[in-house]
């Protein structure tokens, strides 16, 4: 059986920059053992250790522009930069790599806000995209036994 991780991350006090972190409260509300999930600020270097022990991992952030959830694989980054001011899911995976010799199968989802003004609420478009996410996951981990 393989193990997923769903990592949402972005600042749940802008408004729809925290529709990552919502779709990753939503996963761990599934209550699936095969599933962890880490709703978080940013992303920190401690998450490379996560990112060894799993087969698969799901990024989800929100985005500025655009007007389509985009799914994306993504690599680990292979330059020496990886721990530089600011960490991106690459970097991650690169840290992975180097610190434990294991990265997983990864995605990005990026999902296009509309507004990201000081609030603790998704806009309406947010919340709909919230479920639209959480359907690709669905179907990207293959999950079909979610109440």
């Amino acid at each position: 059986m393989s193990i997923d991780l769903v990592v949402g991350y972005g600042n749940s006090l802008r408004g729809d920059d925290g529709i990552g972190r919502v779709v990753a409260d939503r996963v761990f509300n599934w209550h699936l053992s095969r599933v962890r999930s880490i709703s978080i600020h940013q992303l920190t270097p401690e998450l490379a250790e996560e990112l060894s022990r799993v087969d698969r991992a799901v990024f989800v952030d929100a985005k500025l522009d655009g007007d389509a959830v985009s799914v994306e694989p993504l690599y680990p980054d292979e330059s020496n930069q990886i721990l530089g001011h600011s960490l991106t899911p690459r970097s991650l995976l690169g840290l992975s790599r180097w610190l434990y010799d294991r990265v997983p199968q990864a995605w990005l989802i990026s999902v296009p806000g509309e507004c990201f003004d000081f609030s603790d609420r998704l806009s309406p478009t947010g919340e709909r995209r919230v479920v639209e996410v959480l359907d690709r996951l669905r179907l990207l981990l293959e999950i079909a036994d979610i109440p």
